[in-house]
Formats: structure tokens, C-alpha cells, sequence
């Protein structure tokens, strides 16, 4: 992403379906000697034709739209000019719009309750050529990454034990011919069970030996790894 030089105005393009909110933020940002607002839009379809002609350095994105969503924009304005810095603009913390924001290469996200000292001091962090992301919001947005991780790999959640007793749950065991298996009391195993269980969300025992047999029948492929 090219970087806005020490001492040149930063381009700023404006997307808000909102005009108070837009002339608001224009109103905001232009009072600043260092940046000016080169292009508005209150739609997406209005955006995506106006954005390449005004060659912004940021690109100030509202997610939510009447005819579509910042992300999107963010997505193909990245993928055709990659040089521009997406900020995306919300008036409320949707994980779900952070993850997808990031995943399109936004550079940053805050919300519309934000002081406007900060939101300028925003703009200024990603025409800069760095990153600027609510630490919350991060957090939220890096725990649905490991849960999407676990999802790829569903014996994640588990330890050792637990994937063992799994395993054996697959062969047809009982908790207690388990426990005599694995040295281990009856009352343990249950313990075992039920953990394991809530990581995979099953309630019954049959879904987890169907499940069992369909990882072993998933190893055994010639073709599996």
C-alpha cells in the first residue's frame, strides 16, 4: 500500500448513505490542514464509480448500506487499487462485519460514536500504511479465528484422553471396558465422556461412535494426508 508522504494532503473518500453523518465527517476532517475530501458517495453502486476517479489514499466505508455493504466495496476497491487504505465506519460492534472487513483488507474499523479527534487521528494511522483496529474488537475477531481453526480440525478442542476414549467409543467399548483399557475408573471416564461430548457438541452416544468411525474411515483412505 503506498504511504502518504510527511507534509502532502491525505485524500479521503467519503461512503455513507447517511448526508448528516457524511457532511458531518467531511466538515470534521476537512477542518484539518492535512486532509481533504476528494469524493462522496451514499451508496455502494455510487462508490465502486466513484472511488478509481478520485484516487483517494483513504477510503472512509460505511458497513452497513442500502444497497449493499462497506465490505464488499472494501473488497474491490483492495483488489483494484490496492494503494488505497480502507477505513470502515459502523455505528455499532459487529464481529461479524470486523472479521469480514479484515478478511477484505481494510486497514482499520471504529465505530461512529468515536471522538472526532480520534477518527482523525485514524485516518492519519492508516494513510500512514499501518493498521488500526479496536483492541476489543481484535479480540473478538481473533477468538473467531480460532474457533473457525477448530472447526477445520475437530479433535482440536480435544486432549490426548479424550481423543483416545473417542476412539474407542468407535469400537463399540463401554465406559467400562474403556476404563479397564486405559486403566482408568468407570467414574473417570464418564467424566471423559462428557467433556468431550460438550467439544463436539453431541448428546448421544451413538453420534459420537458414527462420528469415530467416519475419522478412522477418513485415516484409513489411500488417498488420505
Amino acid at each position: 500500500m503506498t504511504q502518504v508522504t510527511p507534509g502532502s494532503r491525505i485524500r479521503v473518500f467519503l461512503l455513507d448513505d447517511h448526508e448528516v453523518v457524511r457532511k458531518g465527517v467531511a466538515a470534521l476532517l476537512e477542518a484539518e490542514g492535512d486532509i481533504e475530501i476528494v469524493g462522496e458517495a451514499s451508496s455502494a453502486a455510487q462508490a465502486l464509480a466513484r472511488i478509481p476517479a478520485s484516487a483517494p489514499d483513504v477510503a472512509v466505508l460505511d458497513v452497513r448500506l442500502p444497497d449493499g455493504d462497506g465490505v464488499s466495496v472494501c473488497r474491490e476497491v483492495r483488489a483494484q487499487l490496492p494503494q488505497v487504505a480502507c477505513l470502515m465506519l459502523t455505528s455499532f460492534s459487529d464481529e461479524e462485519a470486523l472479521f469480514n472487513a479484515v478478511m477484505a483488507g481494510a486497514s482499520g474499523y471504529v465505530l461512529k460514536q468515536i471522538h472526532g479527534s480520534d477518527l482523525v487521528g485514524a485516518v492519519r494511522t492508516v494513510a500512514s500504511g499501518q493498521s488500526l483496529l479496536d483492541p476489543r474488537s481484535t479480540s473478538q475477531m481473533l477468538q473467531r479465528l480460532r474457533e473457525r481453526e477448530n472447526r477445520k480440525d475437530p479433535l482440536a478442542a480435544l486432549s490426548d484422553q479424550e481423543r483416545q476414549i473417542l476412539e474407542l467409543i468407535g469400537e463399540g467399548l463401554t465406559n467400562r471396558q474403556i476404563g479397564e483399557r486405559m486403566f482408568l475408573a468407570e467414574k473417570t471416564v464418564k467424566n471423559y465422556v462428557s467433556n468431550l461430548f460438550a467439544k463436539l457438541d453431541m448428546r448421544r452416544r451413538t453420534q459420537a461412535a458414527a462420528f469415530a468411525a467416519q475419522l478412522k474411515a477418513s485415516r484409513d483412505r489411500p488417498d488420505a494426508g
